[in-house]
């Protein structure tokens, strides 16, 4: 299949490249030449603008996919693609976009005839070489032709054992993609997975935080211990009910830097962790651990304990984020 693709940053430029590894021809636009003839010496056709990648896709139907920061840069560029596009071709937003934010743009291109495909995207800078975890939304017909891409992109069934007792027919949450319904379901799915996400590592940070003040000469002498986190983390990783990718990046990290010099614990929230608070004030749902978390980021950025170093470190290892560079 042939796709267009837009934005090549840490995301974007490897599904270029596991697409075009999977044979698939990827026609590829960003700002910096220097990013896209990167992409181009590993065999993706360059574009200069917008245009010229609508105009090197050829005949429709064609898709187009936009990895851009949620907001305004990729309100503009569904806005540009509409007008270029024709009836029967497809813009998929990767991205991190806000739900509702898609289901009114599939409203707006309704009487277009260009059909809409939000999809949740979570693999961070190690998609290239373990697949993406794909939550799509949008219509059937659209995402059914998609299919050739969400399947080189996904992992695979790889060797993970199949779940006991699952009898689904279809076979696509197993090969790690799935269609979760209409317009905005998909990122819908990923807002809640990185709400997760965030109580996630600030239990692991809050719990490693415990463990490392176990030394404070504030306790009585008898009651102090000096851990070992690097081996407390590996060994937690071997058999034990919280072992996780998680845990795996932060035994990484330790490994490297028991103290985490490099990391200040200032820790940035993306706007999914917020969503998801809302979402369940909308609902009405407890979410005191998802909320907890969220305000654990917002205090971060005026102090910061070593459970937070911990956080810092872990989004570097599976997003790499780094921390702001100004105070706040």
């Amino acid at each position: 299949m042939q796709i267009g693709m837009i934005g090549l940053g840490r995301m974007g430029g490897n599904m270029t490249l596991r697409l075009m590894k999977a044979g698939h021809k990827v026609v590829v636009y960003a700002r910096s030449a220097d990013t896209r003839a990167a992409l181009v010496k590993e065999g993706a056709i360059d574009s200069t603008s917008l245009e010229d990648l609508v105009q090197k896709l050829g005949d429709g139907p064609r898709a187009v996919w936009s990895m851009l920061p949620s907001g305004q840069v990729t309100e503009d560029t569904v806005q540009t693609l509409s007008g270029l596009l024709k009836p029967g071709d497809i813009i998929i937003d990767g991205g991190n976009s806000f739900y509702k934010d898609d289901i009114r743009r599939a409203k707006s291109l309704t009487d277009t005839g260009i059909q809409y495909v939000d999809c949740g995207t979570s693999g961070g800078v190690w998609g290239l070489e373990r697949g993406y975890c794909l939550m799509i939304g949008g219509p059937k017909p659209a995402v059914d032709h998609l299919d050739p891409i969400f399947a080189a992109l996904a992992p695979g069934r790889g060797d993970i054992p199949r779940t006991e007792g699952r009898k689904e027919a279809d076979d696509r949450a197993e090969r790690g993609y799935i269609h979760a319904g209409p317009s905005g379901a998909g990122h819908f799915v990923k807002m809640i997975h990185n709400g997760i996400e965030y109580g996630m590592m600030q239990a692991y940070a809050e719990g490693f935080d415990i463990l490392k003040n176990k030394a404070s000469t504030d306790l009585a002498e008898d009651q102090r211990y000096d851990l070992n986190l690097t081996d407390i983390s590996e060994v937690w990783r071997r058999g034990s009910v919280i072992s996780s990718w998680l845990l795996d990046l932060t035994a990484d990290a330790l490994a490297v830097d028991p103290k985490l010099a490099k990391f200040t614990g200032d820790v940035s929230d993306s706007g999914e962790g917020r969503w998801t608070v809302e979402a369940a004030i909308e609902e009405a749902v407890p979410a005191e651990v998802l909320t907890a978390s969220l305000y654990a980021r917002f205090r971060s950025r005026v102090s910061h304990t070593f459970g937070e170093k911990l956080l810092s470190a872990m989004r570097f290892g599976f997003g790499g984020h780094v921390e702001p560079t100004e105070t706040h």
